[in-house]
């Protein structure tokens, strides 16, 4: 094929300077043919097919060829059929002796046709997509899937992302709590995929039902839910593409963080530090585009909403409430009764009656038993026996003085004294452990042995006076005897009188 030049050439020699075709192909050394098509095109028409080749010995495998591919679309990714093994399957199961060219351009079209096109959308301020991605890093020194909450504003591409041990319902609950207290506003209305979270079924006519959780969290705030087609993530393209930039640019090289919360607050900074950057083809940065989407959102609502998973449940025997699989303490006075179940993010708290009864970390582990020893202590008093093995205590890092004070205990009150190294150990439901811990030690110190003396030095110190001991109790401690003063001893100290 000629350049551009060639062209150019030949029709000006021709056209302006007024030379003949067949001048002009004796001057450019090319045939007649050439010369009458650079006059007839201003630019090289390239190659052009005026009616397509007839396929004869693949017309009647079309179909074939079109089932195989529509198979292909249910099939794994890694285990759909390539243009040569389909070529395989002709020859092999239908007797096909044509070429393998064809089947491949065939192949080839078929595909351009089948994808799919999308139209442009256009993004009002106000409103937010929301989704989850997942990726690796090392949190309090372990390595750990990380889930993280990503909401997207797609008119100014503003971003907020959270990260959470797991994707459940309170972290779901809880990343949106944060994201409109980041941006200081309640979007207009919310675009999720069909996440079990928030959706608890797909009707026929296309709505959804919300979960109560989800349903409590609208109420709350009063933003319009939208959901996309199932498995077409391309609906709320935005915010996935904001997944695999977060994973990108936050989390690459791996992140580190002592704790989850540490974690949040670098990712918030690189939130912030990202509306200083421009997004696309846009002239402003995210955060002057911000505004608009500042100005169009809903106002916080007024009250608190707990981001939390609600349960009922019931205590066991053992006074355990089971949640997600593990088990959580609860003082001994409940067994047997029922409970409500809030699980945050971080942390379970049980109430009975409406009034919380026990609080614990959150566990994410399985099949776990989390327990508080101070629930136990009420009933061990009553079985001193089970002081040993209450499972409850095994882990229990006490001071050393503890350890000293039961030994010295049973050693001057036998089975008594267990008794009351269990009273000391009650004190702590009441006292903070380092007032009971200087009580330890000052009553062994002072070698005042006992449950009484613990307790009076641990309240004089609260009280911030002196302790008032029942020395009756205690008649091992040496003694002062004071006497009543009398007139006579006075005189002892003059010089010349004698007493």
């Amino acid at each position: 094929m000629f350049a551009v030049e060639s062209y150019a050439a030949v029709r000006r020699f021709v056209f302006v300077e007024g030379n003949s075709q067949r001048e002009a192909a004796k001057v450019f050394g090319l045939s007649r043919e050439t010369i009458a098509k650079m006059c007839r095109f201003s630019l090289p028409p390239g190659y052009t097919r005026s009616k397509p080749v007839a396929k004869p010995k693949l017309g009647l495998l079309l179909p074939v060829i079109d089932r195989i591919l529509a198979e292909d679309y249910v099939a794994p990714v890694k285990q759909r059929h390539t243009a040569k093994r389909i070529f395989e399957r002709l020859r092999d199961e239908h007797g096909y002796g044509g070429g393998y060219t064809v089947v491949k351009d065939y192949v080839r079209q078929s595909r351009v046709r089948s994808r799919e096109t999308f139209v442009p959308l256009a993004h009002p301020p106000g409103h937010a997509q929301v989704d989850f991605g997942e990726a690796v890093g090392v949190i309090g020194g372990v390595r750990q899937k990380v889930h993280f909450f990503c909401m997207d504003l797609p008119q100014s591409d503003a971003c907020f992302v959270k990260a959470y041990p797991a994707e459940t319902t309170e972290a779901f609950l809880d990343g949106h709590v944060c994201a409109f207290a980041f941006f200081g506003g309640v979007p207009l209305s919310i675009l999720y995929d069909n996440t079990k979270i928030a959706v608890a079924k797909i009707c026929g006519d296309g709505k959804r039902e919300r979960t109560q959780a989800f349903t409590g969290l609208v109420s709350h705030h009063l933003f319009a839910d939208r959901f996309g087609r199932p498995g077409k993530g391309n609906d709320k393209g935005k915010v996935e593409g904001l997944v695999k930039y977060a994973r990108s640019h936050f989390m690459v090289p791996i992140p580190r963080a002592a704790t989850y919360d540490d974690f949040n607050a670098e990712l918030e900074r690189r939130c912030r530090a990202r509306q200083e950057e421009r997004a696309g083809r846009h002239t402003e940065t995210i955060g002057e585009r911000l505004a608009a989407d500042l100005a169009a959102l809903r106002p916080l609502p007024a009250g608190t909403f707990e981001p939390c998973e609600t349960k009922g449940a019931r205590v066991s025997s053992t006074a355990l409430v089971r949640y997600r699989t593990n088990d959580y303490s609860v003082p001994t006075c409940y067994g047997f009764q029922d409970v409500v179940v809030k699980g945050f993010v971080d942390r379970v708290v049980i109430l009975c009656g409406g009034e919380e009864i026990a609080r614990h970390p959150r566990c994410y582990g399985e099949a776990m038993f989390v327990a508080n020893p101070l629930h136990y202590l009420a009933l061990i008093e009553t079985k001193p026996g089970a002081l040993d093995q209450a499972a409850a205590l095994q882990d229990w890092t006490l001071p050393e003085d503890f350890q000293h004070l039961r030994h010295l205990l049973e050693v001057w009150m036998g089975n008594k004294g267990k008794r009351e190294f269990i009273q000391v150990l009650r004190l702590l439901e009441a006292m903070p452990m380092e007032v009971v811990t200087f009580a330890v030690k000052e009553a062994i110190h002072i070698g005042a042995i006992g449950f009484d003396a613990v307790k009076q030095i641990a309240l004089a110190r609260i009280e911030r006076r002196p302790a008032r001991l029942d020395l009756e109790a205690y008649p091992h401690l040496p003694r002062m005897e004071v006497k009543t003063t009398r007139a006579a001893d006075y005189a002892s100290l003059l010089p010349g009188i004698a007493a």
